[in-house]
């Protein structure tokens, strides 16, 4: 365990050589305001408890909790983040630092750590800060619900990469258990590799099936030749990983629950009926956002390739979780059929008109179902500019904390995209203030200049 470093205070004695960070940067930045408008003390309170009294000193938990939300914003690798940091005196002022670093502020394998160490728990109050800054925003009655894939970063699956991978691990466990095997099948894999190449070819298919075939059974031989030469406790060890093994080697093309990785076994093909890509591997994640102002409110990502109308109970439980007031309707698109109401909660599904209805109760229904479809373009920005395209943490706890940081980083996006607007529409009133005060002569001198200073600032 780390021990935890006594927490930061903001009013920092001035430095006589240096200058105080705040004061050499942009105070209308949307970062900083958006720096000195979250609670950090509560992360100081709430993370305490992963850390102990003892051992070396920690680093400080704001400075990785703005690390974190730094990444998903800015859509960076562990590496590209914290080098970007010691080059950039904003991400400095957002983690908490007082004056100018000119050094990395820990190893990049440090948020890995820090990640494990708080878990699903602490990032669910990360992403329940973002959410709570948004106010009355994120209370409205209505919100709408889609279901997306978290992609997660594998290679495609095919039977042949699989048996391949499956030997170069028993040649890796029988070298660490120092058995020898009576053949490794080195060279004759070699030329199955070559074999399945094009193997869709009509000319190339036969003898594809065939090398795949041979693969599966050298498998099996290897799994055997290892298990004979091993005592009790080193089967134990190794049993997870024969287990796995003899399920790829054993699954068929229309089995369900079949394993696609051998590094993250939890996943899943789902067909969305895209063009372009008729199946994605990784897991199914449910996003509620408001129906007015687009917060992402609650997301849940799905251990299991459901339905998606039996995925509505823990997608309004998690977006209740952070309401102090129970959502009323969610609107759905027709994948949700099968359910009416789910926990008091009325869903919404588009549907023929009805004869009873008035024509001002059929122009209410159209303009709601049309405004379902702002879910999509947020679905887009969350994959593209916050790092859920392709989900790089493992296993799936990776898939929550990746899908939580990502909506956490969504909704600070949105609230710094508003703090700019605020910001421009302020110096308007002023500007125009200002503009009914002076000579008419001196109004287009004045105008011309604050408008190339507004788009040189902003635009």
């Amino acid at each position: 365990m780390l021990k935890l470093l006594p927490q930061s205070s903001r009013n920092t004695q001035l430095n006589l050589f240096h200058s105080q960070l705040r004061d050499m940067l942009d105070s209308n930045d949307p970062l900083i305001a958006l720096a000195d408008i979250i609670n950090w003390e509560f992360f100081d309170k709430s993370f305490a408890k992963y850390y102990s009294d003892e051992g070396r000193p920690a680093k400080p938990i704001r400075l990785m909790v703005g690390l974190l939300l730094l990444k998903q914003l800015e859509n960076l690798s562990d590496e590209n983040v914290v080098l970007q940091w010691k080059r950039n005196p904003y991400y400095q002022y957002f983690c908490g630092m007082t004056e100018y670093v000119p050094a990395l502020p820990c190893d990049a394998t440090e948020l890995v750590k820090f990640r494990q160490r708080i878990g699903t728990e602490g990032v669910e109050s990360i992403f329940a800060m973002s959410v709570a800054l948004h106010g009355k925003d994120a209370q409205e009655k209505q919100v709408i619900i889609d279901t997306t894939v978290q992609e997660k970063n594998v290679t495609y699956p095919t039977d042949g990469k699989l048996a391949i991978k499956m030997i170069h691990h028993l040649h890796k466990i029988a070298k660490e258990e120092k058995i020898q095997l009576r053949r490794t099948y080195v060279k004759e894999i070699k030329g199955h590799r070559i074999s399945l190449r094009f193997f869709r070819h009509p000319k190339k298919i036969k003898k594809a099936r065939a090398a795949m075939k041979r693969l599966g059974t050298i498998v099996g031989i290897l799994i055997r030749d290892i298990s004979r030469n091993l005592n009790d406790a080193q089967l134990e060890k190794h049993k997870e990983a024969f287990d796995l093994y003899t399920k790829v080697i054993n699954q068929k093309r229309k089995d369900s629950n079949k394993v696609y990785s051998l590094h993250e076994s939890h996943i899943y093909a789902i067909a969305k009926g895209k063009d372009h890509k008729k199946y994605e591997y990784g897991t199914k994640a449910s996003l509620v956002t408001t129906m007015k102002s687009n917060v992402i409110i609650g997301v849940t990502a799905h251990q299991k390739n459901e339905h998606d109308s039996k995925t509505l109970e823990a997608a309004l439980a998690h977006a209740n979780k952070h309401r102090t007031k129970p959502i009323i309707e969610a609107i759905c698109d027709r994948g949700y059929r099968g359910k009416k109401e789910v926990n008091g909660t009325a869903i919404c599904i588009p549907d023929s008109p009805k004869k009873r209805d008035t024509k001002y109760q059929k122009e209410q229904k159209r303009k709601k179902f049309r405004r379902r479809a702002a879910i999509e373009p947020i679905i887009g920005h969350v994959k593209s500019d916050h790092r859920m395209q392709r989900n790089y943490l493992k296993g799936f706890i990776g898939d929550q904390i990746n899908l939580l940081l990502a909506a956490a980083a969504f909704n600070l996006k949105k609230w710094m995209n508003h703090f700019l607007m605020v910001l421009f529409l302020v110096k308007i009133t002023y500007f125009t203030y200002f503009m009914l005060h002076i000579r008419a002569e001196e109004r287009r001198k004045y105008a011309d200049l604050y408008l190339n200073l507004m788009l040189y600032r902003l635009w």
